[in-house]
């Protein structure tokens, strides 16, 4: 007898459209259709695609670093009330020696404010020594000797250094002071800040705990509300020194001393290798390479240095540039380091964004360039396109500031309405800082050497106080602001184009580059003219 198999069942009818018919109804109906005629200029070609797949790339790409970055805003919020506590306190008798080096170079305006607050700090004079390390080249160095000597028969232990040779800049000048320092602990302050007077006793506590090598206080701002831009660069800055550093401490990983406003352990330098000047931030250099050596670092975001920032753009360009291009540099050195070592993968990857941060400039500039053929390419493109693709892409790239400057604003602001209003024009001026900036990191990714550039000071305390428009050390503008004029017409002609065919969607987004183009570009130019004029108004008429 031959047995059959049973004929197998049928698989029941589906009720209605099957999820891929559904995904093919959806793509053929609201993607290709759309697609095929998405400009009034051009098919789905290659330009498209290539405008398409270039813009999409850039923004996947700022959008990973904005996940950080919302991620460095949870993890403060999570760790804001974590404030690290000294595991000792000294004794009166048992304060260490303390060092302050004072770097300067051609520092005219501002060297007698920064003596007379060093000598005002509260330790014992007995066991303070003061340093002033100055490489300056004009009447500066008079000014500095008659100041120090000034102090010293005061009966301060103050000492000028001065080097005829610049090499290594300013981690030259503290390399040649450690030679002659008697401290064990190093403090350094640049010349722009303003010390009080218990600052290094609101430090010196953490150094009972002999693995901690650095420790440093938060940056404040003297003249944080002179105009717009000390007002966008206080949030800026406070950003770094509220979130950014903050968490990077509390978490148990590794942040950067900033080159001021802080003290070092002696030991921990000379273990560290010391002071190297093949990047143009020693201090991000010196702290990687300590902490890498086990080292441990103390961040107080409680405790203030108040700092004279640039009140003029060209200044304040000077020394973003130097900025982006020293900590590019610093990668390039140390992150192979980085990855052999053997630290959690988590401090690694944070590693990895701290050092590469910078290369969003260049991506910036060519999402600059891609705006205008966008348009043109997108036109036509429905509402839920823009939110399917383009929204979550957004909220990481963009919003991320948002909330990473707002978090800063809201920790340290009571009044936090009218700062909060300036984050849409810190954006722009981020943007606006593309092309100095970008110039800067691809110098650092072609090994192009560049000299140590110094941000000037004048003593600008008061919102009333202009005098520093004739003062000496303003930098020139160059060619630079020019570009950025003609990048704020393209975005300005793309907001018409926008306007004329009503994509109101992409106005508010334009509106930040128009803005931080423009606004880099014309006051680089009123700004050094402005200088001229006042500067030849108030020039001495020879007799």
């Amino acid at each position: 007898m031959i047995l059959q198999s049973p004929a197998p069942t049928p698989w029941p009818t589906p009720i209605g459209p099957t999820p891929w018919e559904v995904f093919e109804q959806y793509f053929n109906d609201g993607v290709y259709k759309t697609w095929g005629n998405i400009s009034p200029l051009y098919q789905l070609d290659t330009f498209d695609w290539v405008i398409l797949i270039g813009y999409f790339s850039i923004l996947g790409i700022l959008a990973i670093y904005g996940a950080y970055r919302i991620k460095q805003v949870v993890d403060f919020w999570r760790y804001r009330n974590f404030v690290p506590r000294p595991s000792a306190r000294y004794s009166e008798a048992e304060l260490p020696r303390i060092t302050v080096q004072l770097p300067l170079f051609n520092e005219l305006y501002v060297v007698d404010r920064l003596l007379k607050a060093v000598t005002a700090i509260d330790y014992p004079r007995e066991k303070l020594e003061i340093q002033v390390l100055d490489d300056s080249t004009d009447e500066t160095v008079r000014v500095a000797e008659a100041v120090v000597a000034k102090y010293a028969k005061q009966g301060f232990d103050i000492h000028y250094i001065h080097r005829a040779d610049r090499t290594g800049f300013k981690a030259g000048a503290l390399e040649n002071g450690n030679k002659s320092a008697k401290g064990e602990l190093l403090a350094i302050f640049d010349a722009d800040f303003v010390p009080k007077p218990d600052c290094l006793r609101k430090l010196v506590d953490f150094f009972t705990d002999p693995m901690v090598g650095c420790a440093q206080m938060r940056w404040s701002h003297i003249n944080g509300d002179y105009n717009l831009l000390t007002r966008l660069q206080t949030i800026m800055l406070d950003g770094h020194f509220v979130v950014e550093q903050t968490t990077r401490n509390r978490t148990g990983g590794f942040f950067n001393f900033n080159g001021t406003a802080g003290i070092w352990r002696r030991q921990a330098i000379e273990m560290s290798g010391g002071w190297q000047h093949d990047t143009l931030t020693e201090d991000t250099d010196l702290s990687f390479r300590a902490q890498l050596m086990g080292w441990k670092f103390v961040y107080l975001l409680d405790e203030e240095a108040p700092a004279e920032i640039p009140v003029e753009i060209n200044a304040f360009k000077a020394q973003q540039r130097r900025w982006a291009k020293g900590v590019m540099q610093v990668g390039l050195k140390l992150y192979p380091r980085i990855v052999l070592a053997p630290l959690p993968l988590r401090v690694k990857l944070e590693m990895f964004f701290r050092l590469t941060g910078n290369i969003s400039y260049p991506l910036m500039i060519v999402a600059s360039f891609l705006q205008f053929p966008l348009l043109l390419v997108r036109y036509n493109q429905p509402l839920y396109h823009l939110m399917v693709f383009d929204l979550p892409l957004l909220f990481f790239s963009s919003i991320s500031v948002v909330l990473f400057y707002g978090s800063a604003v809201w920790y340290l602001d009571e009044k936090r309405a009218p700062r909060l209003l300036h984050l849409p024009l810190v954006m722009g001026l981020g943007i606006g800082l593309a092309f100095s900036n970008a110039r800067a990191v691809l110098e650092a990714l072609l090994g192009v050497k560049s000299e140590f550039v110094r941000t000037p000071k004048y003593k600008v305390e008061e919102t009333t106080d202009a005098t520093w428009k004739r003062k000496k050390y303003k930098r020139k503008r160059g060619l630079l602001p020019l570009l950025e004029l003609s990048f704020a017409i393209y975005f300005l002609l793309a907001i018409t184009y926008s306007a004329r065919l009503h994509m109101w969607g992409t106005i508010p987004f334009l509106l930040l580059f128009f803005f931080g183009f423009g606004y880099m570009g014309v006051m680089s130019i009123l700004q050094t003219a402005s200088g001229k004029r006042l500067t030849a108004l108030w020039r001495p008429v020879k007799t």
